[in-house]
């Protein structure tokens, strides 16, 4: 099983040993970052992050309950409290001995249970990149539905990647998770 933890400075060399390669910053993280990750670039990540009722988005670690381990991070930013609703972004499951294991679908379905049960939201969406099947199929399996497709958004190896639009209600959500 998988449990969130608010994400710290402490988690920065881990998150920074993660993305190995420019292709997985994007994947990550789209062009918000440049590579390679620094500390100076997660210290403005996370800068007035992660306060409940002041934050517009919280960050978190996942970790495997049964070994402690450090698996991966998660993200639901862009909040508007007004409108109750919020994003997903920079999923990763870092530590490749958890690949195709679940462990993505797992941290996805416990953003999902914050973002509903505990920030009270009404919707949450998110972005994936096209070339990205493994993310959209986690997504999916979590409760997601495609909404529309941004086509050639991002320009990388020099080939256009169009981005996949995803969202969930809180209701589809309560219908998925008694």
């Amino acid at each position: 099983m998988i449990r969130l933890e608010l994400f710290d400075r402490s988690d920065f060399q881990q998150l920074m040993n993660w993305i190995e390669t420019e292709e997985l910053m994007i994947k990550w993280s789209g062009s918000l970052f440049s590579f390679p990750l620094t500390m100076e670039s997660l210290e403005w990540y996370i800068d007035g992050s992660n306060i409940l009722n002041q934050s517009d988005a919280f960050s978190y670690k996942a970790i495997d309950t049964d070994t402690g381990a450090v698996v991966g991070h998660i993200s639901l930013g862009g909040l508007s409290w007004k409108n109750r609703s919020s994003r997903i972004s920079r999923v990763l499951v870092g530590d490749r001995a958890y690949h195709g294991k679940g462990v993505c679908q797992q941290m996805t379905k416990a953003v999902l249970k914050i973002g509903f049960e505990e920030l009270g939201l009404h919707r949450i969406s998110l972005g994936v990149y096209e070339n990205n099947k493994a993310a959209l199929n986690c997504y999916l399996k979590a409760g997601f539905s495609i909404e529309g497709v941004a086509r050639d958004i991002l320009w990388f190896n020099n080939e256009y990647l169009s981005m996949i639009e995803m969202g969930i209600l809180e209701n589809e959500w309560r219908n998925g998770n008694p």
